[in-house]
């Protein structure tokens, strides 16, 4: 059960930005999770540890695009080059307006981009996500989209775009990499958000075969979609055969091959299981 308490020790500067947002947090968190079919630690543990990623446990709730010219390029180098990035920089309601224009909802040539930026738990953007978002909380965010900011309406905001885009059967399977890829449409933050679900499992007292986010069946299908030889059977067992293909599998990714699944370990899995399905 998510707690005060809880809420302290995990975002323990979340009310910096919004006052009484923690307390808010706790005292919703009984009525929103459920209401959105939320009704396990498990599942409240994948959505808050997204949600801690994504608006950095209540220190960026808004957006930062406060880009340098080079950082304009690196992030969207088919967008600027040169010239145009240093036109840009450090403007962030013009690159907003820039790299949102026409997308997720937005309309062309207007301020949608800079008035649907990322706000709230989980950062929902544009123009559409926001009015989606408002039909399924009740509350006009197209005309005020601050509200997702609202401390009273934070949490429910957050829950609801996890909701709406399609995380919960992933979570319910304990598959993280699912639900990264369905909130986020990538894959962005991928080790950092694997530590923020672990490190919300142990808040929640949910039991883990050690810091691994998910189960031995997993582990096996993952290196068996890698192309482990011989493959392995997904039985669920821990076996010498499964520890021989995890100890390859950190020896060919530079780890430390101690057969163990380590949360760096757990990371690498994932990022190559991302990479493998890019092509």
């Amino acid at each position: 059960m998510l707690t005060i308490d809880i809420m302290r020790e995990m975002w323990p500067h979340g009310d910096v930005k919004i006052p009484g947002l923690i307390d808010s947090i706790a005292a919703t968190a009984l009525t929103v999770f459920p209401k959105y079919g939320i009704t396990s630690d498990l599942l409240v543990a994948h959505a808050m540890g997204q949600f801690s990623h994504e608006c950095d446990a209540g220190n960026d709730v808004v957006e930062n695009l406060n880009y340098s010219a080079q950082g304009l390029m690196n992030t969207w180098p088919a967008r600027f080059d040169a010239a145009k990035a240093a036109a840009f920089a450090h403007n962030q309601q013009r690159i907003a307006n820039e790299v949102y224009d026409g997308r997720m909802g937005n309309r062309t040539g207007t301020d949608d981009g800079w008035n649907f930026r990322g706000r709230g738990g989980s950062q929902v953007t544009g123009r559409g996500g926001y009015d989606k978002l408002g039909q399924k909380v009740g509350l006009d965010l197209t005309n005020n989209p601050d509200l997702v900011n609202d401390p009273r309406h934070f949490l429910e905001c957050a829950v609801a775009d996890f909701i709406l885009c399609g995380c919960l059967p992933f979570a319910a399977q304990d598959d993280v990499s699912g639900v990264i890829f369905h909130l986020n449409g990538g894959y962005i933050g991928l080790s950092a958000r694997i530590g923020w679900l672990a490190r919300w499992k142990a808040a929640l007292s949910i039991n883990s075969q050690g810091p691994a986010v998910r189960g031995t069946a997993w582990l096996q299908q993952s290196l068996n979609k890698m192309g482990t030889e011989p493959p392995l059977t997904t039985d669920g067992s821990f076996g010498p055969f499964t520890v021989a293909a995890v100890k390859a599998f950190q020896q060919a990714h530079g780890l430390e091959a101690d057969g163990k699944l380590s949360l760096q370990t757990v990371a690498a899995i994932e990022q190559a299981l991302a990479a493998t399905m890019k092509t």
